[in-house]
């Protein structure tokens, strides 16, 4: 099966109507039948349970917590090898390093990056942008 990782502003888009938004929940569907394994590292949980928490209430941040669990995407804790090869992106991009830490996850899978966030990851292989 096929493994994809998604930055968190593409997971911001399974709650949120806004460009790119129909894609992303295409994502979640294929990964939901099988078709693909979704990835990301920890540092998405943070960041789409923090945007969550911006524009719902917080029994909608609930359930789409408990929805999120449910639907079994594979977290990957942020380790040493992964922080180094952020830092390396960082570098050669020049992107803030948390924007580097899901290319540097896809990369280390051999998996597509999804991103809906082109100022961070337009410029590097293997990066699927949505939302244009």
């Amino acid at each position: 099966m096929k493994t994809v990782v998604l930055d968190a502003s593409v997971g911001i888009k399974w709650f949120r109507d806004e460009p790119g938004s129909t894609e992303a929940r295409a994502l979640l569907q294929a990964h939901g039948a099988g078709e693909v394994r979704i990835a990301v590292p920890s540092l998405f949980v943070y960041e789409f349970a923090g945007v969550a928490s911006r524009f719902l209430a917080p029994a909608e941040v609930r359930e789409l917590w408990a929805r999120f669990i449910d639907w079994r995407i594979s977290v990957r804790e942020v380790g040493d090898s992964l922080m180094r090869d952020a830092f390396d992106l960082r570098d050669r991009y020049g992107c803030a390093l948390y924007d580097a830490v899901s290319p540097a996850l896809a990369a280390q899978l051999g998996a597509t990056l999804y991103s809906a966030d082109h100022r961070a990851h337009g410029a590097m292989p293997d990066v699927a942008i949505i939302g244009e």
